[in-house]
């Protein structure tokens, strides 16, 4: 099986891109970066990007378009974390938390609650900063992924 790890790049932190491009060439495993706008990528035959239109989720719908089972999409997005857990991906956040079957639901409707909060003008504050922890989260579950999945 040939694994492929699709990164919705136009909000990915630098820093989880720089993990993700060290990946790729110790693996030896393909990482697309999709974004609306050109991203730079070191040199590798295993670090693509690709640009896609602009638009309201351009970039989501195209990596629902490619992503096979068995994938591995990196995105905060939770409605795309959850159209690539239908199509049979996987999905982990940059901050170290894999998306699931029986969590996705419960993040949708969290996603939507704090929605409404704000679009009836209750200020509900971003996320906070991506802590050092956040980013030993992620390497480490990445890792733990490409050893489970060895080609």
């Amino acid at each position: 099986m040939v694994l492929n790890i699709w990164v919705d790049a136009d909000a990915c932190p630098t820093v989880i891109k720089e993990i993700l491009f060290r990946a790729a060439d110790r693996w030896q495993i393909t990482i697309t970066l999709v974004a609306n706008q050109l991203i730079r990528v070191p040199p590798s035959s295993h670090i693509r990007s690709l640009q896609v239109p602009r638009g309201f989720d351009v970039a989501d719908n195209e990596i629902v378009l490619r992503v096979k089972p068995g994938d591995l999409v990196i995105t905060a997005d939770i409605p795309l974390a959850a159209q690539v857990i239908e199509k049979g991906g996987r999905a982990l956040n940059p901050r170290g938390e894999f998306y699931s079957p029986e969590n996705i639901a419960e993040r949708l409707q969290m996603r939507d609650f704090m929605a409404q909060l704000r679009d009836s003008g209750v200020e509900t504050g971003g996320p906070s900063a991506l802590s050092q922890a956040d980013r030993q989260a992620f390497a480490k579950q990445l890792d733990k992924f490409l050893q489970a999945n060895r080609i």
